[in-house]
């Protein structure tokens, strides 16, 4: 059984699920270090004709605090503005009515550590695109990988295009806003615009050679 290990990430981009689509586990890495700027707390969606970046801020950031332990900074009115964004974004995509409540109904439980947000909303996104694998958490941090497992960590990254790692090959869909697609934005983008045919896009776009 090949195995695949990753970092947790806030609404993942399509490269995020193509390459979980090529392995038959997925062990999520939550003893590292929190990397800021990265998407473990971000994602981009398309809102009006441009690419919108959403944050949930964190407690203690700049410091080094675990995955685990990382905690999300609700002093700041990031859910109402995520929600309204998504809304805004997606309120007249043909699927939205079907997918958002149970969205919200995850961030209205308001969890107090970011990797149970991610990790409910990554088994939400697993439930909507029919892939049965099991994930796991890491008991210590991995310092090297065995034979069978790759490592990803890290490797998704918003500074670090898409075509460097050889998982992703986009394949077009009809999008709420902008004449020509955009590529590589989160799977609710996708969820939202095509329903029950996004599994097979994501499919489409899933190169089978891996490159780190």
């Amino acid at each position: 059984m090949s195995s695949v290990l990753l970092d947790i990430q806030y609404l993942p981009s399509l490269e995020y699920f193509c390459c979980l689509n090529q392995y038959d586990e997925i062990i999520i890495e939550q003893e590292e270090y929190f990397e800021k700027q990265s998407y473990r707390n971000r994602c981009h969606i398309l809102s009006s004709n441009k690419v919108e970046r959403l944050i949930v801020p964190v407690i203690g950031g700049r410091k080094k605090i675990k995955v685990k332990d990382i905690q999300i900074d609700y002093t700041q009115k990031w859910l109402l503005n995520h929600l309204r964004t998504i809304r805004s974004a997606y309120g007249k995509a043909p699927f939205f009515e079907y997918y958002f409540d149970h969205f919200e109904f995850i961030f209205q439980k308001k969890e107090k550590f970011l990797l149970d947000l991610n990790m409910q909303l990554l088994q939400l996104c697993f439930k909507f695109l029919h892939i049965d694998k099991p994930i796991t958490l890491t008991n210590s941090y991995i310092k090297s990988t065995e034979a069978d497992i790759v490592d990803f960590r890290s490797a998704i990254h918003p500074k670090k295009p898409h075509t460097d790692h050889n998982l992703y090959t986009p394949q077009s869909y009809t999008q709420v806003f902008g004449l020509s697609f955009v590529e590589n934005l989160s799977v609710i983008d996708l969820l939202f615009c095509e329903g029950p045919n996004s599994r097979n896009v994501i499919n489409l776009s899933t190169k089978g050679k891996v490159n780190i």
